[in-house]
């Protein structure tokens, strides 16, 4: 399983030794991988475009039993690559051996999931409604209308850095999209280039085994934006499937803007996923809360895009704040996927440093000079309001309390909010009956709401929804995550007879 650094073009491994060229990044040990790898060039992406537009047809044609087992024999190449799957993305990412396990069964699980549902026809896929004829209504009889739903055309995909397996090359985006009958063109993502290539071959030989067209997936490597542009403003490309930051989604959408047919830019962006705290709850058990806090704010080193940024917790909780600044004291530090990661968490948290009735309460143990420590602050709700930066997202390891006195200031901060991914309610049985007014309004704020739980971790099933209102995500109505997923890639389609 040699890395060759190439794209994958339609069943051909392609490169431009004479172009531009990058070497991946271990976060480890802050340094350069030697593997070089081929930005793609402007013809090889035609090539995949044009390889994609010709496997639309058949590829749409295909049976759902048919698109089941290849999805289902991905998942198993998948597991076929073994140890050199995780150890590859060990060394890109320093994430470790047993994240990227569960990951890795996590992305193989949303696989089968899909494939499943397109052996038993489960909705989405089963979404048609017939409305049947009435020859006798006047003063028009009336006709027999179906609707149902067609794939879109080809689907562009762009990987994230913060999960290699999940959201990334093989991840749901790709995977929602081939069951929906749409050939993808994937650009990797490239914090992790080799693992994108291993997952490429697992792709390839499930193409060749079930026999599938060789454009139904292409995948392009490379660093330079360029490429990204021109892949999200060809005109075969009728989606787009993201997972990153907002002002690179905001490049990219303003690229789609020019196009002279408008399509939908699927992104996940990022979110602060508040966290409400009532005061019973608080009081009760607020050492037990502050430590469960700190430990979805620390999994994987704060990279996580549901990970609890901003607290919102009663005044004069001091033995929950005293539990917070002591976990976070006792935490070490960590690497964070690329340096310029690295960069603008330490450029976010100097912002807070600078703030102005903003404290630190705590900083964790800062073990080398390329990690990423802890850190722990404070403000009322006054400054929180008045602060935009504070009601952005930190991607690290950093959480801010914001502590409120009276219900009204809670219902105030809530009505302020942005979109956000997920939001979580902590109280007791009593406090989320008297408090649902304000719990309800948090609803229209999210796209998912946790009672009594931390918000890492997204569940892969039918009910799930990832995404929320903007700036959290582009589309409020769809789900990166889940059955729904689908949807995306789907195209209403009505037959009257």
């Amino acid at each position: 399983m040699a890395i060759t650094g190439l794209s994958y073009i339609a069943g051909q491994w392609l490169g431009n030794q004479e172009g531009k060229t990058f070497q991946s990044f271990c976060p480890g040990t802050n340094e350069q991988l030697p593997t070089t790898f081929y930005d793609a060039t402007d013809a090889q992406l035609e090539q995949a475009a044009a390889a994609a537009q010709t496997a639309f047809k058949p590829y749409r044609n295909s049976s759902y039993q048919q698109r089941a087992e290849f999805l289902n024999t991905i998942a198993e190449e998948i597991m076929n690559l073994g140890d050199t799957l995780i150890e590859t993305t060990m060394q890109e990412t320093n994430l470790p051996r047993q994240r990227l396990e569960g990951e890795r069964m996590r992305t193989v699980a949303q696989l089968r999931a899909f494939a499943t549902a397109l052996e038993q026809n489960l909705a989405p896929l089963n979404l048609s409604y017939v409305d049947d004829a009435d020859a006798n209504r006047t003063p028009m009889p009336k006709p027999r209308t179906e609707l149902t739903y067609l794939p879109v055309g080809v689907v562009a995909v762009f990987g994230a850095s913060n999960f290699p397996y999940a959201f990334s090359t093989l991840g749901g985006d790709t995977a929602a999209a081939l069951a929906a009958g749409c050939p993808v063109i994937v650009k990797t993502h490239n914090a992790h280039p080799a693992t994108s290539e291993l997952m490429t071959q697992a792709i390839d030989s499930a193409i060749k085994k079930c026999d599938m067209p060789m454009g139904v997936f292409s995948m392009l490597q490379a660093k330079a934006y360029s490429i990204s542009h021109q892949l999200v403003a060809h005109p075969v490309v009728k989606a787009v499937g993201f997972t990153g930051s907002f002002n690179v989604a905001n490049a990219l959408i303003e690229t789609i803007n020019t196009r002279e047919e408008p399509i939908p830019f699927y992104g996940e962006l990022g979110s602060i996923n508040p966290q409400l705290i009532f005061k019973n709850k608080a009081t009760q058990d607020g050492k037990t809360l502050a430590q469960q806090l700190v430990a979805s704010m620390l999994m994987g080193n704060g990279q996580f895009c549901t990970s609890p940024g901003v607290w919102f917790v009663p005044s004069e909780q001091t033995e929950f704040e005293q539990a917070a600044i002591d976990a976070v004291k006792a935490a070490g530090s960590d690497t964070l996927l690329t340096p310029g990661i690295l960069k603008s968490f330490i450029s976010a948290i100097a912002g807070f440093e600078g703030s102005e009735g903003v404290t630190r309460l705590a900083k964790g143990q800062l073990d080398k000079p390329y990690h990423a420590d802890a850190h722990l602050y404070a403000c009322d709700v006054d400054t929180f309001l008045a602060n935009d930066h504070l009601q952005e997202e930190v991607f690290g390891p950093c959480a801010l309390i914001v502590r409120y006195d009276s219900d009204a200031s809670l219902a105030k901060v809530v009505d302020a909010l942005a979109g956000q991914l997920s939001a979580s309610v902590h109280g007791t049985a009593q406090e989320l009956t008297a408090q649902a007014g304000i719990i309800s309004d948090l609803h229209y704020k999210v796209g998912r709401i946790a009672l009594g739980q931390m918000p890492t971790g997204v569940e892969v099933c039918a009910s799930m929804n990832h995404g929320g209102p903007f700036p959290s995500s582009t589309d409020v109505r769809s789900t990166s995550v889940g059955l729904q997923a689908m949807t995306r890639f789907l195209r209403p389609l009505c037959i009257q007879s």
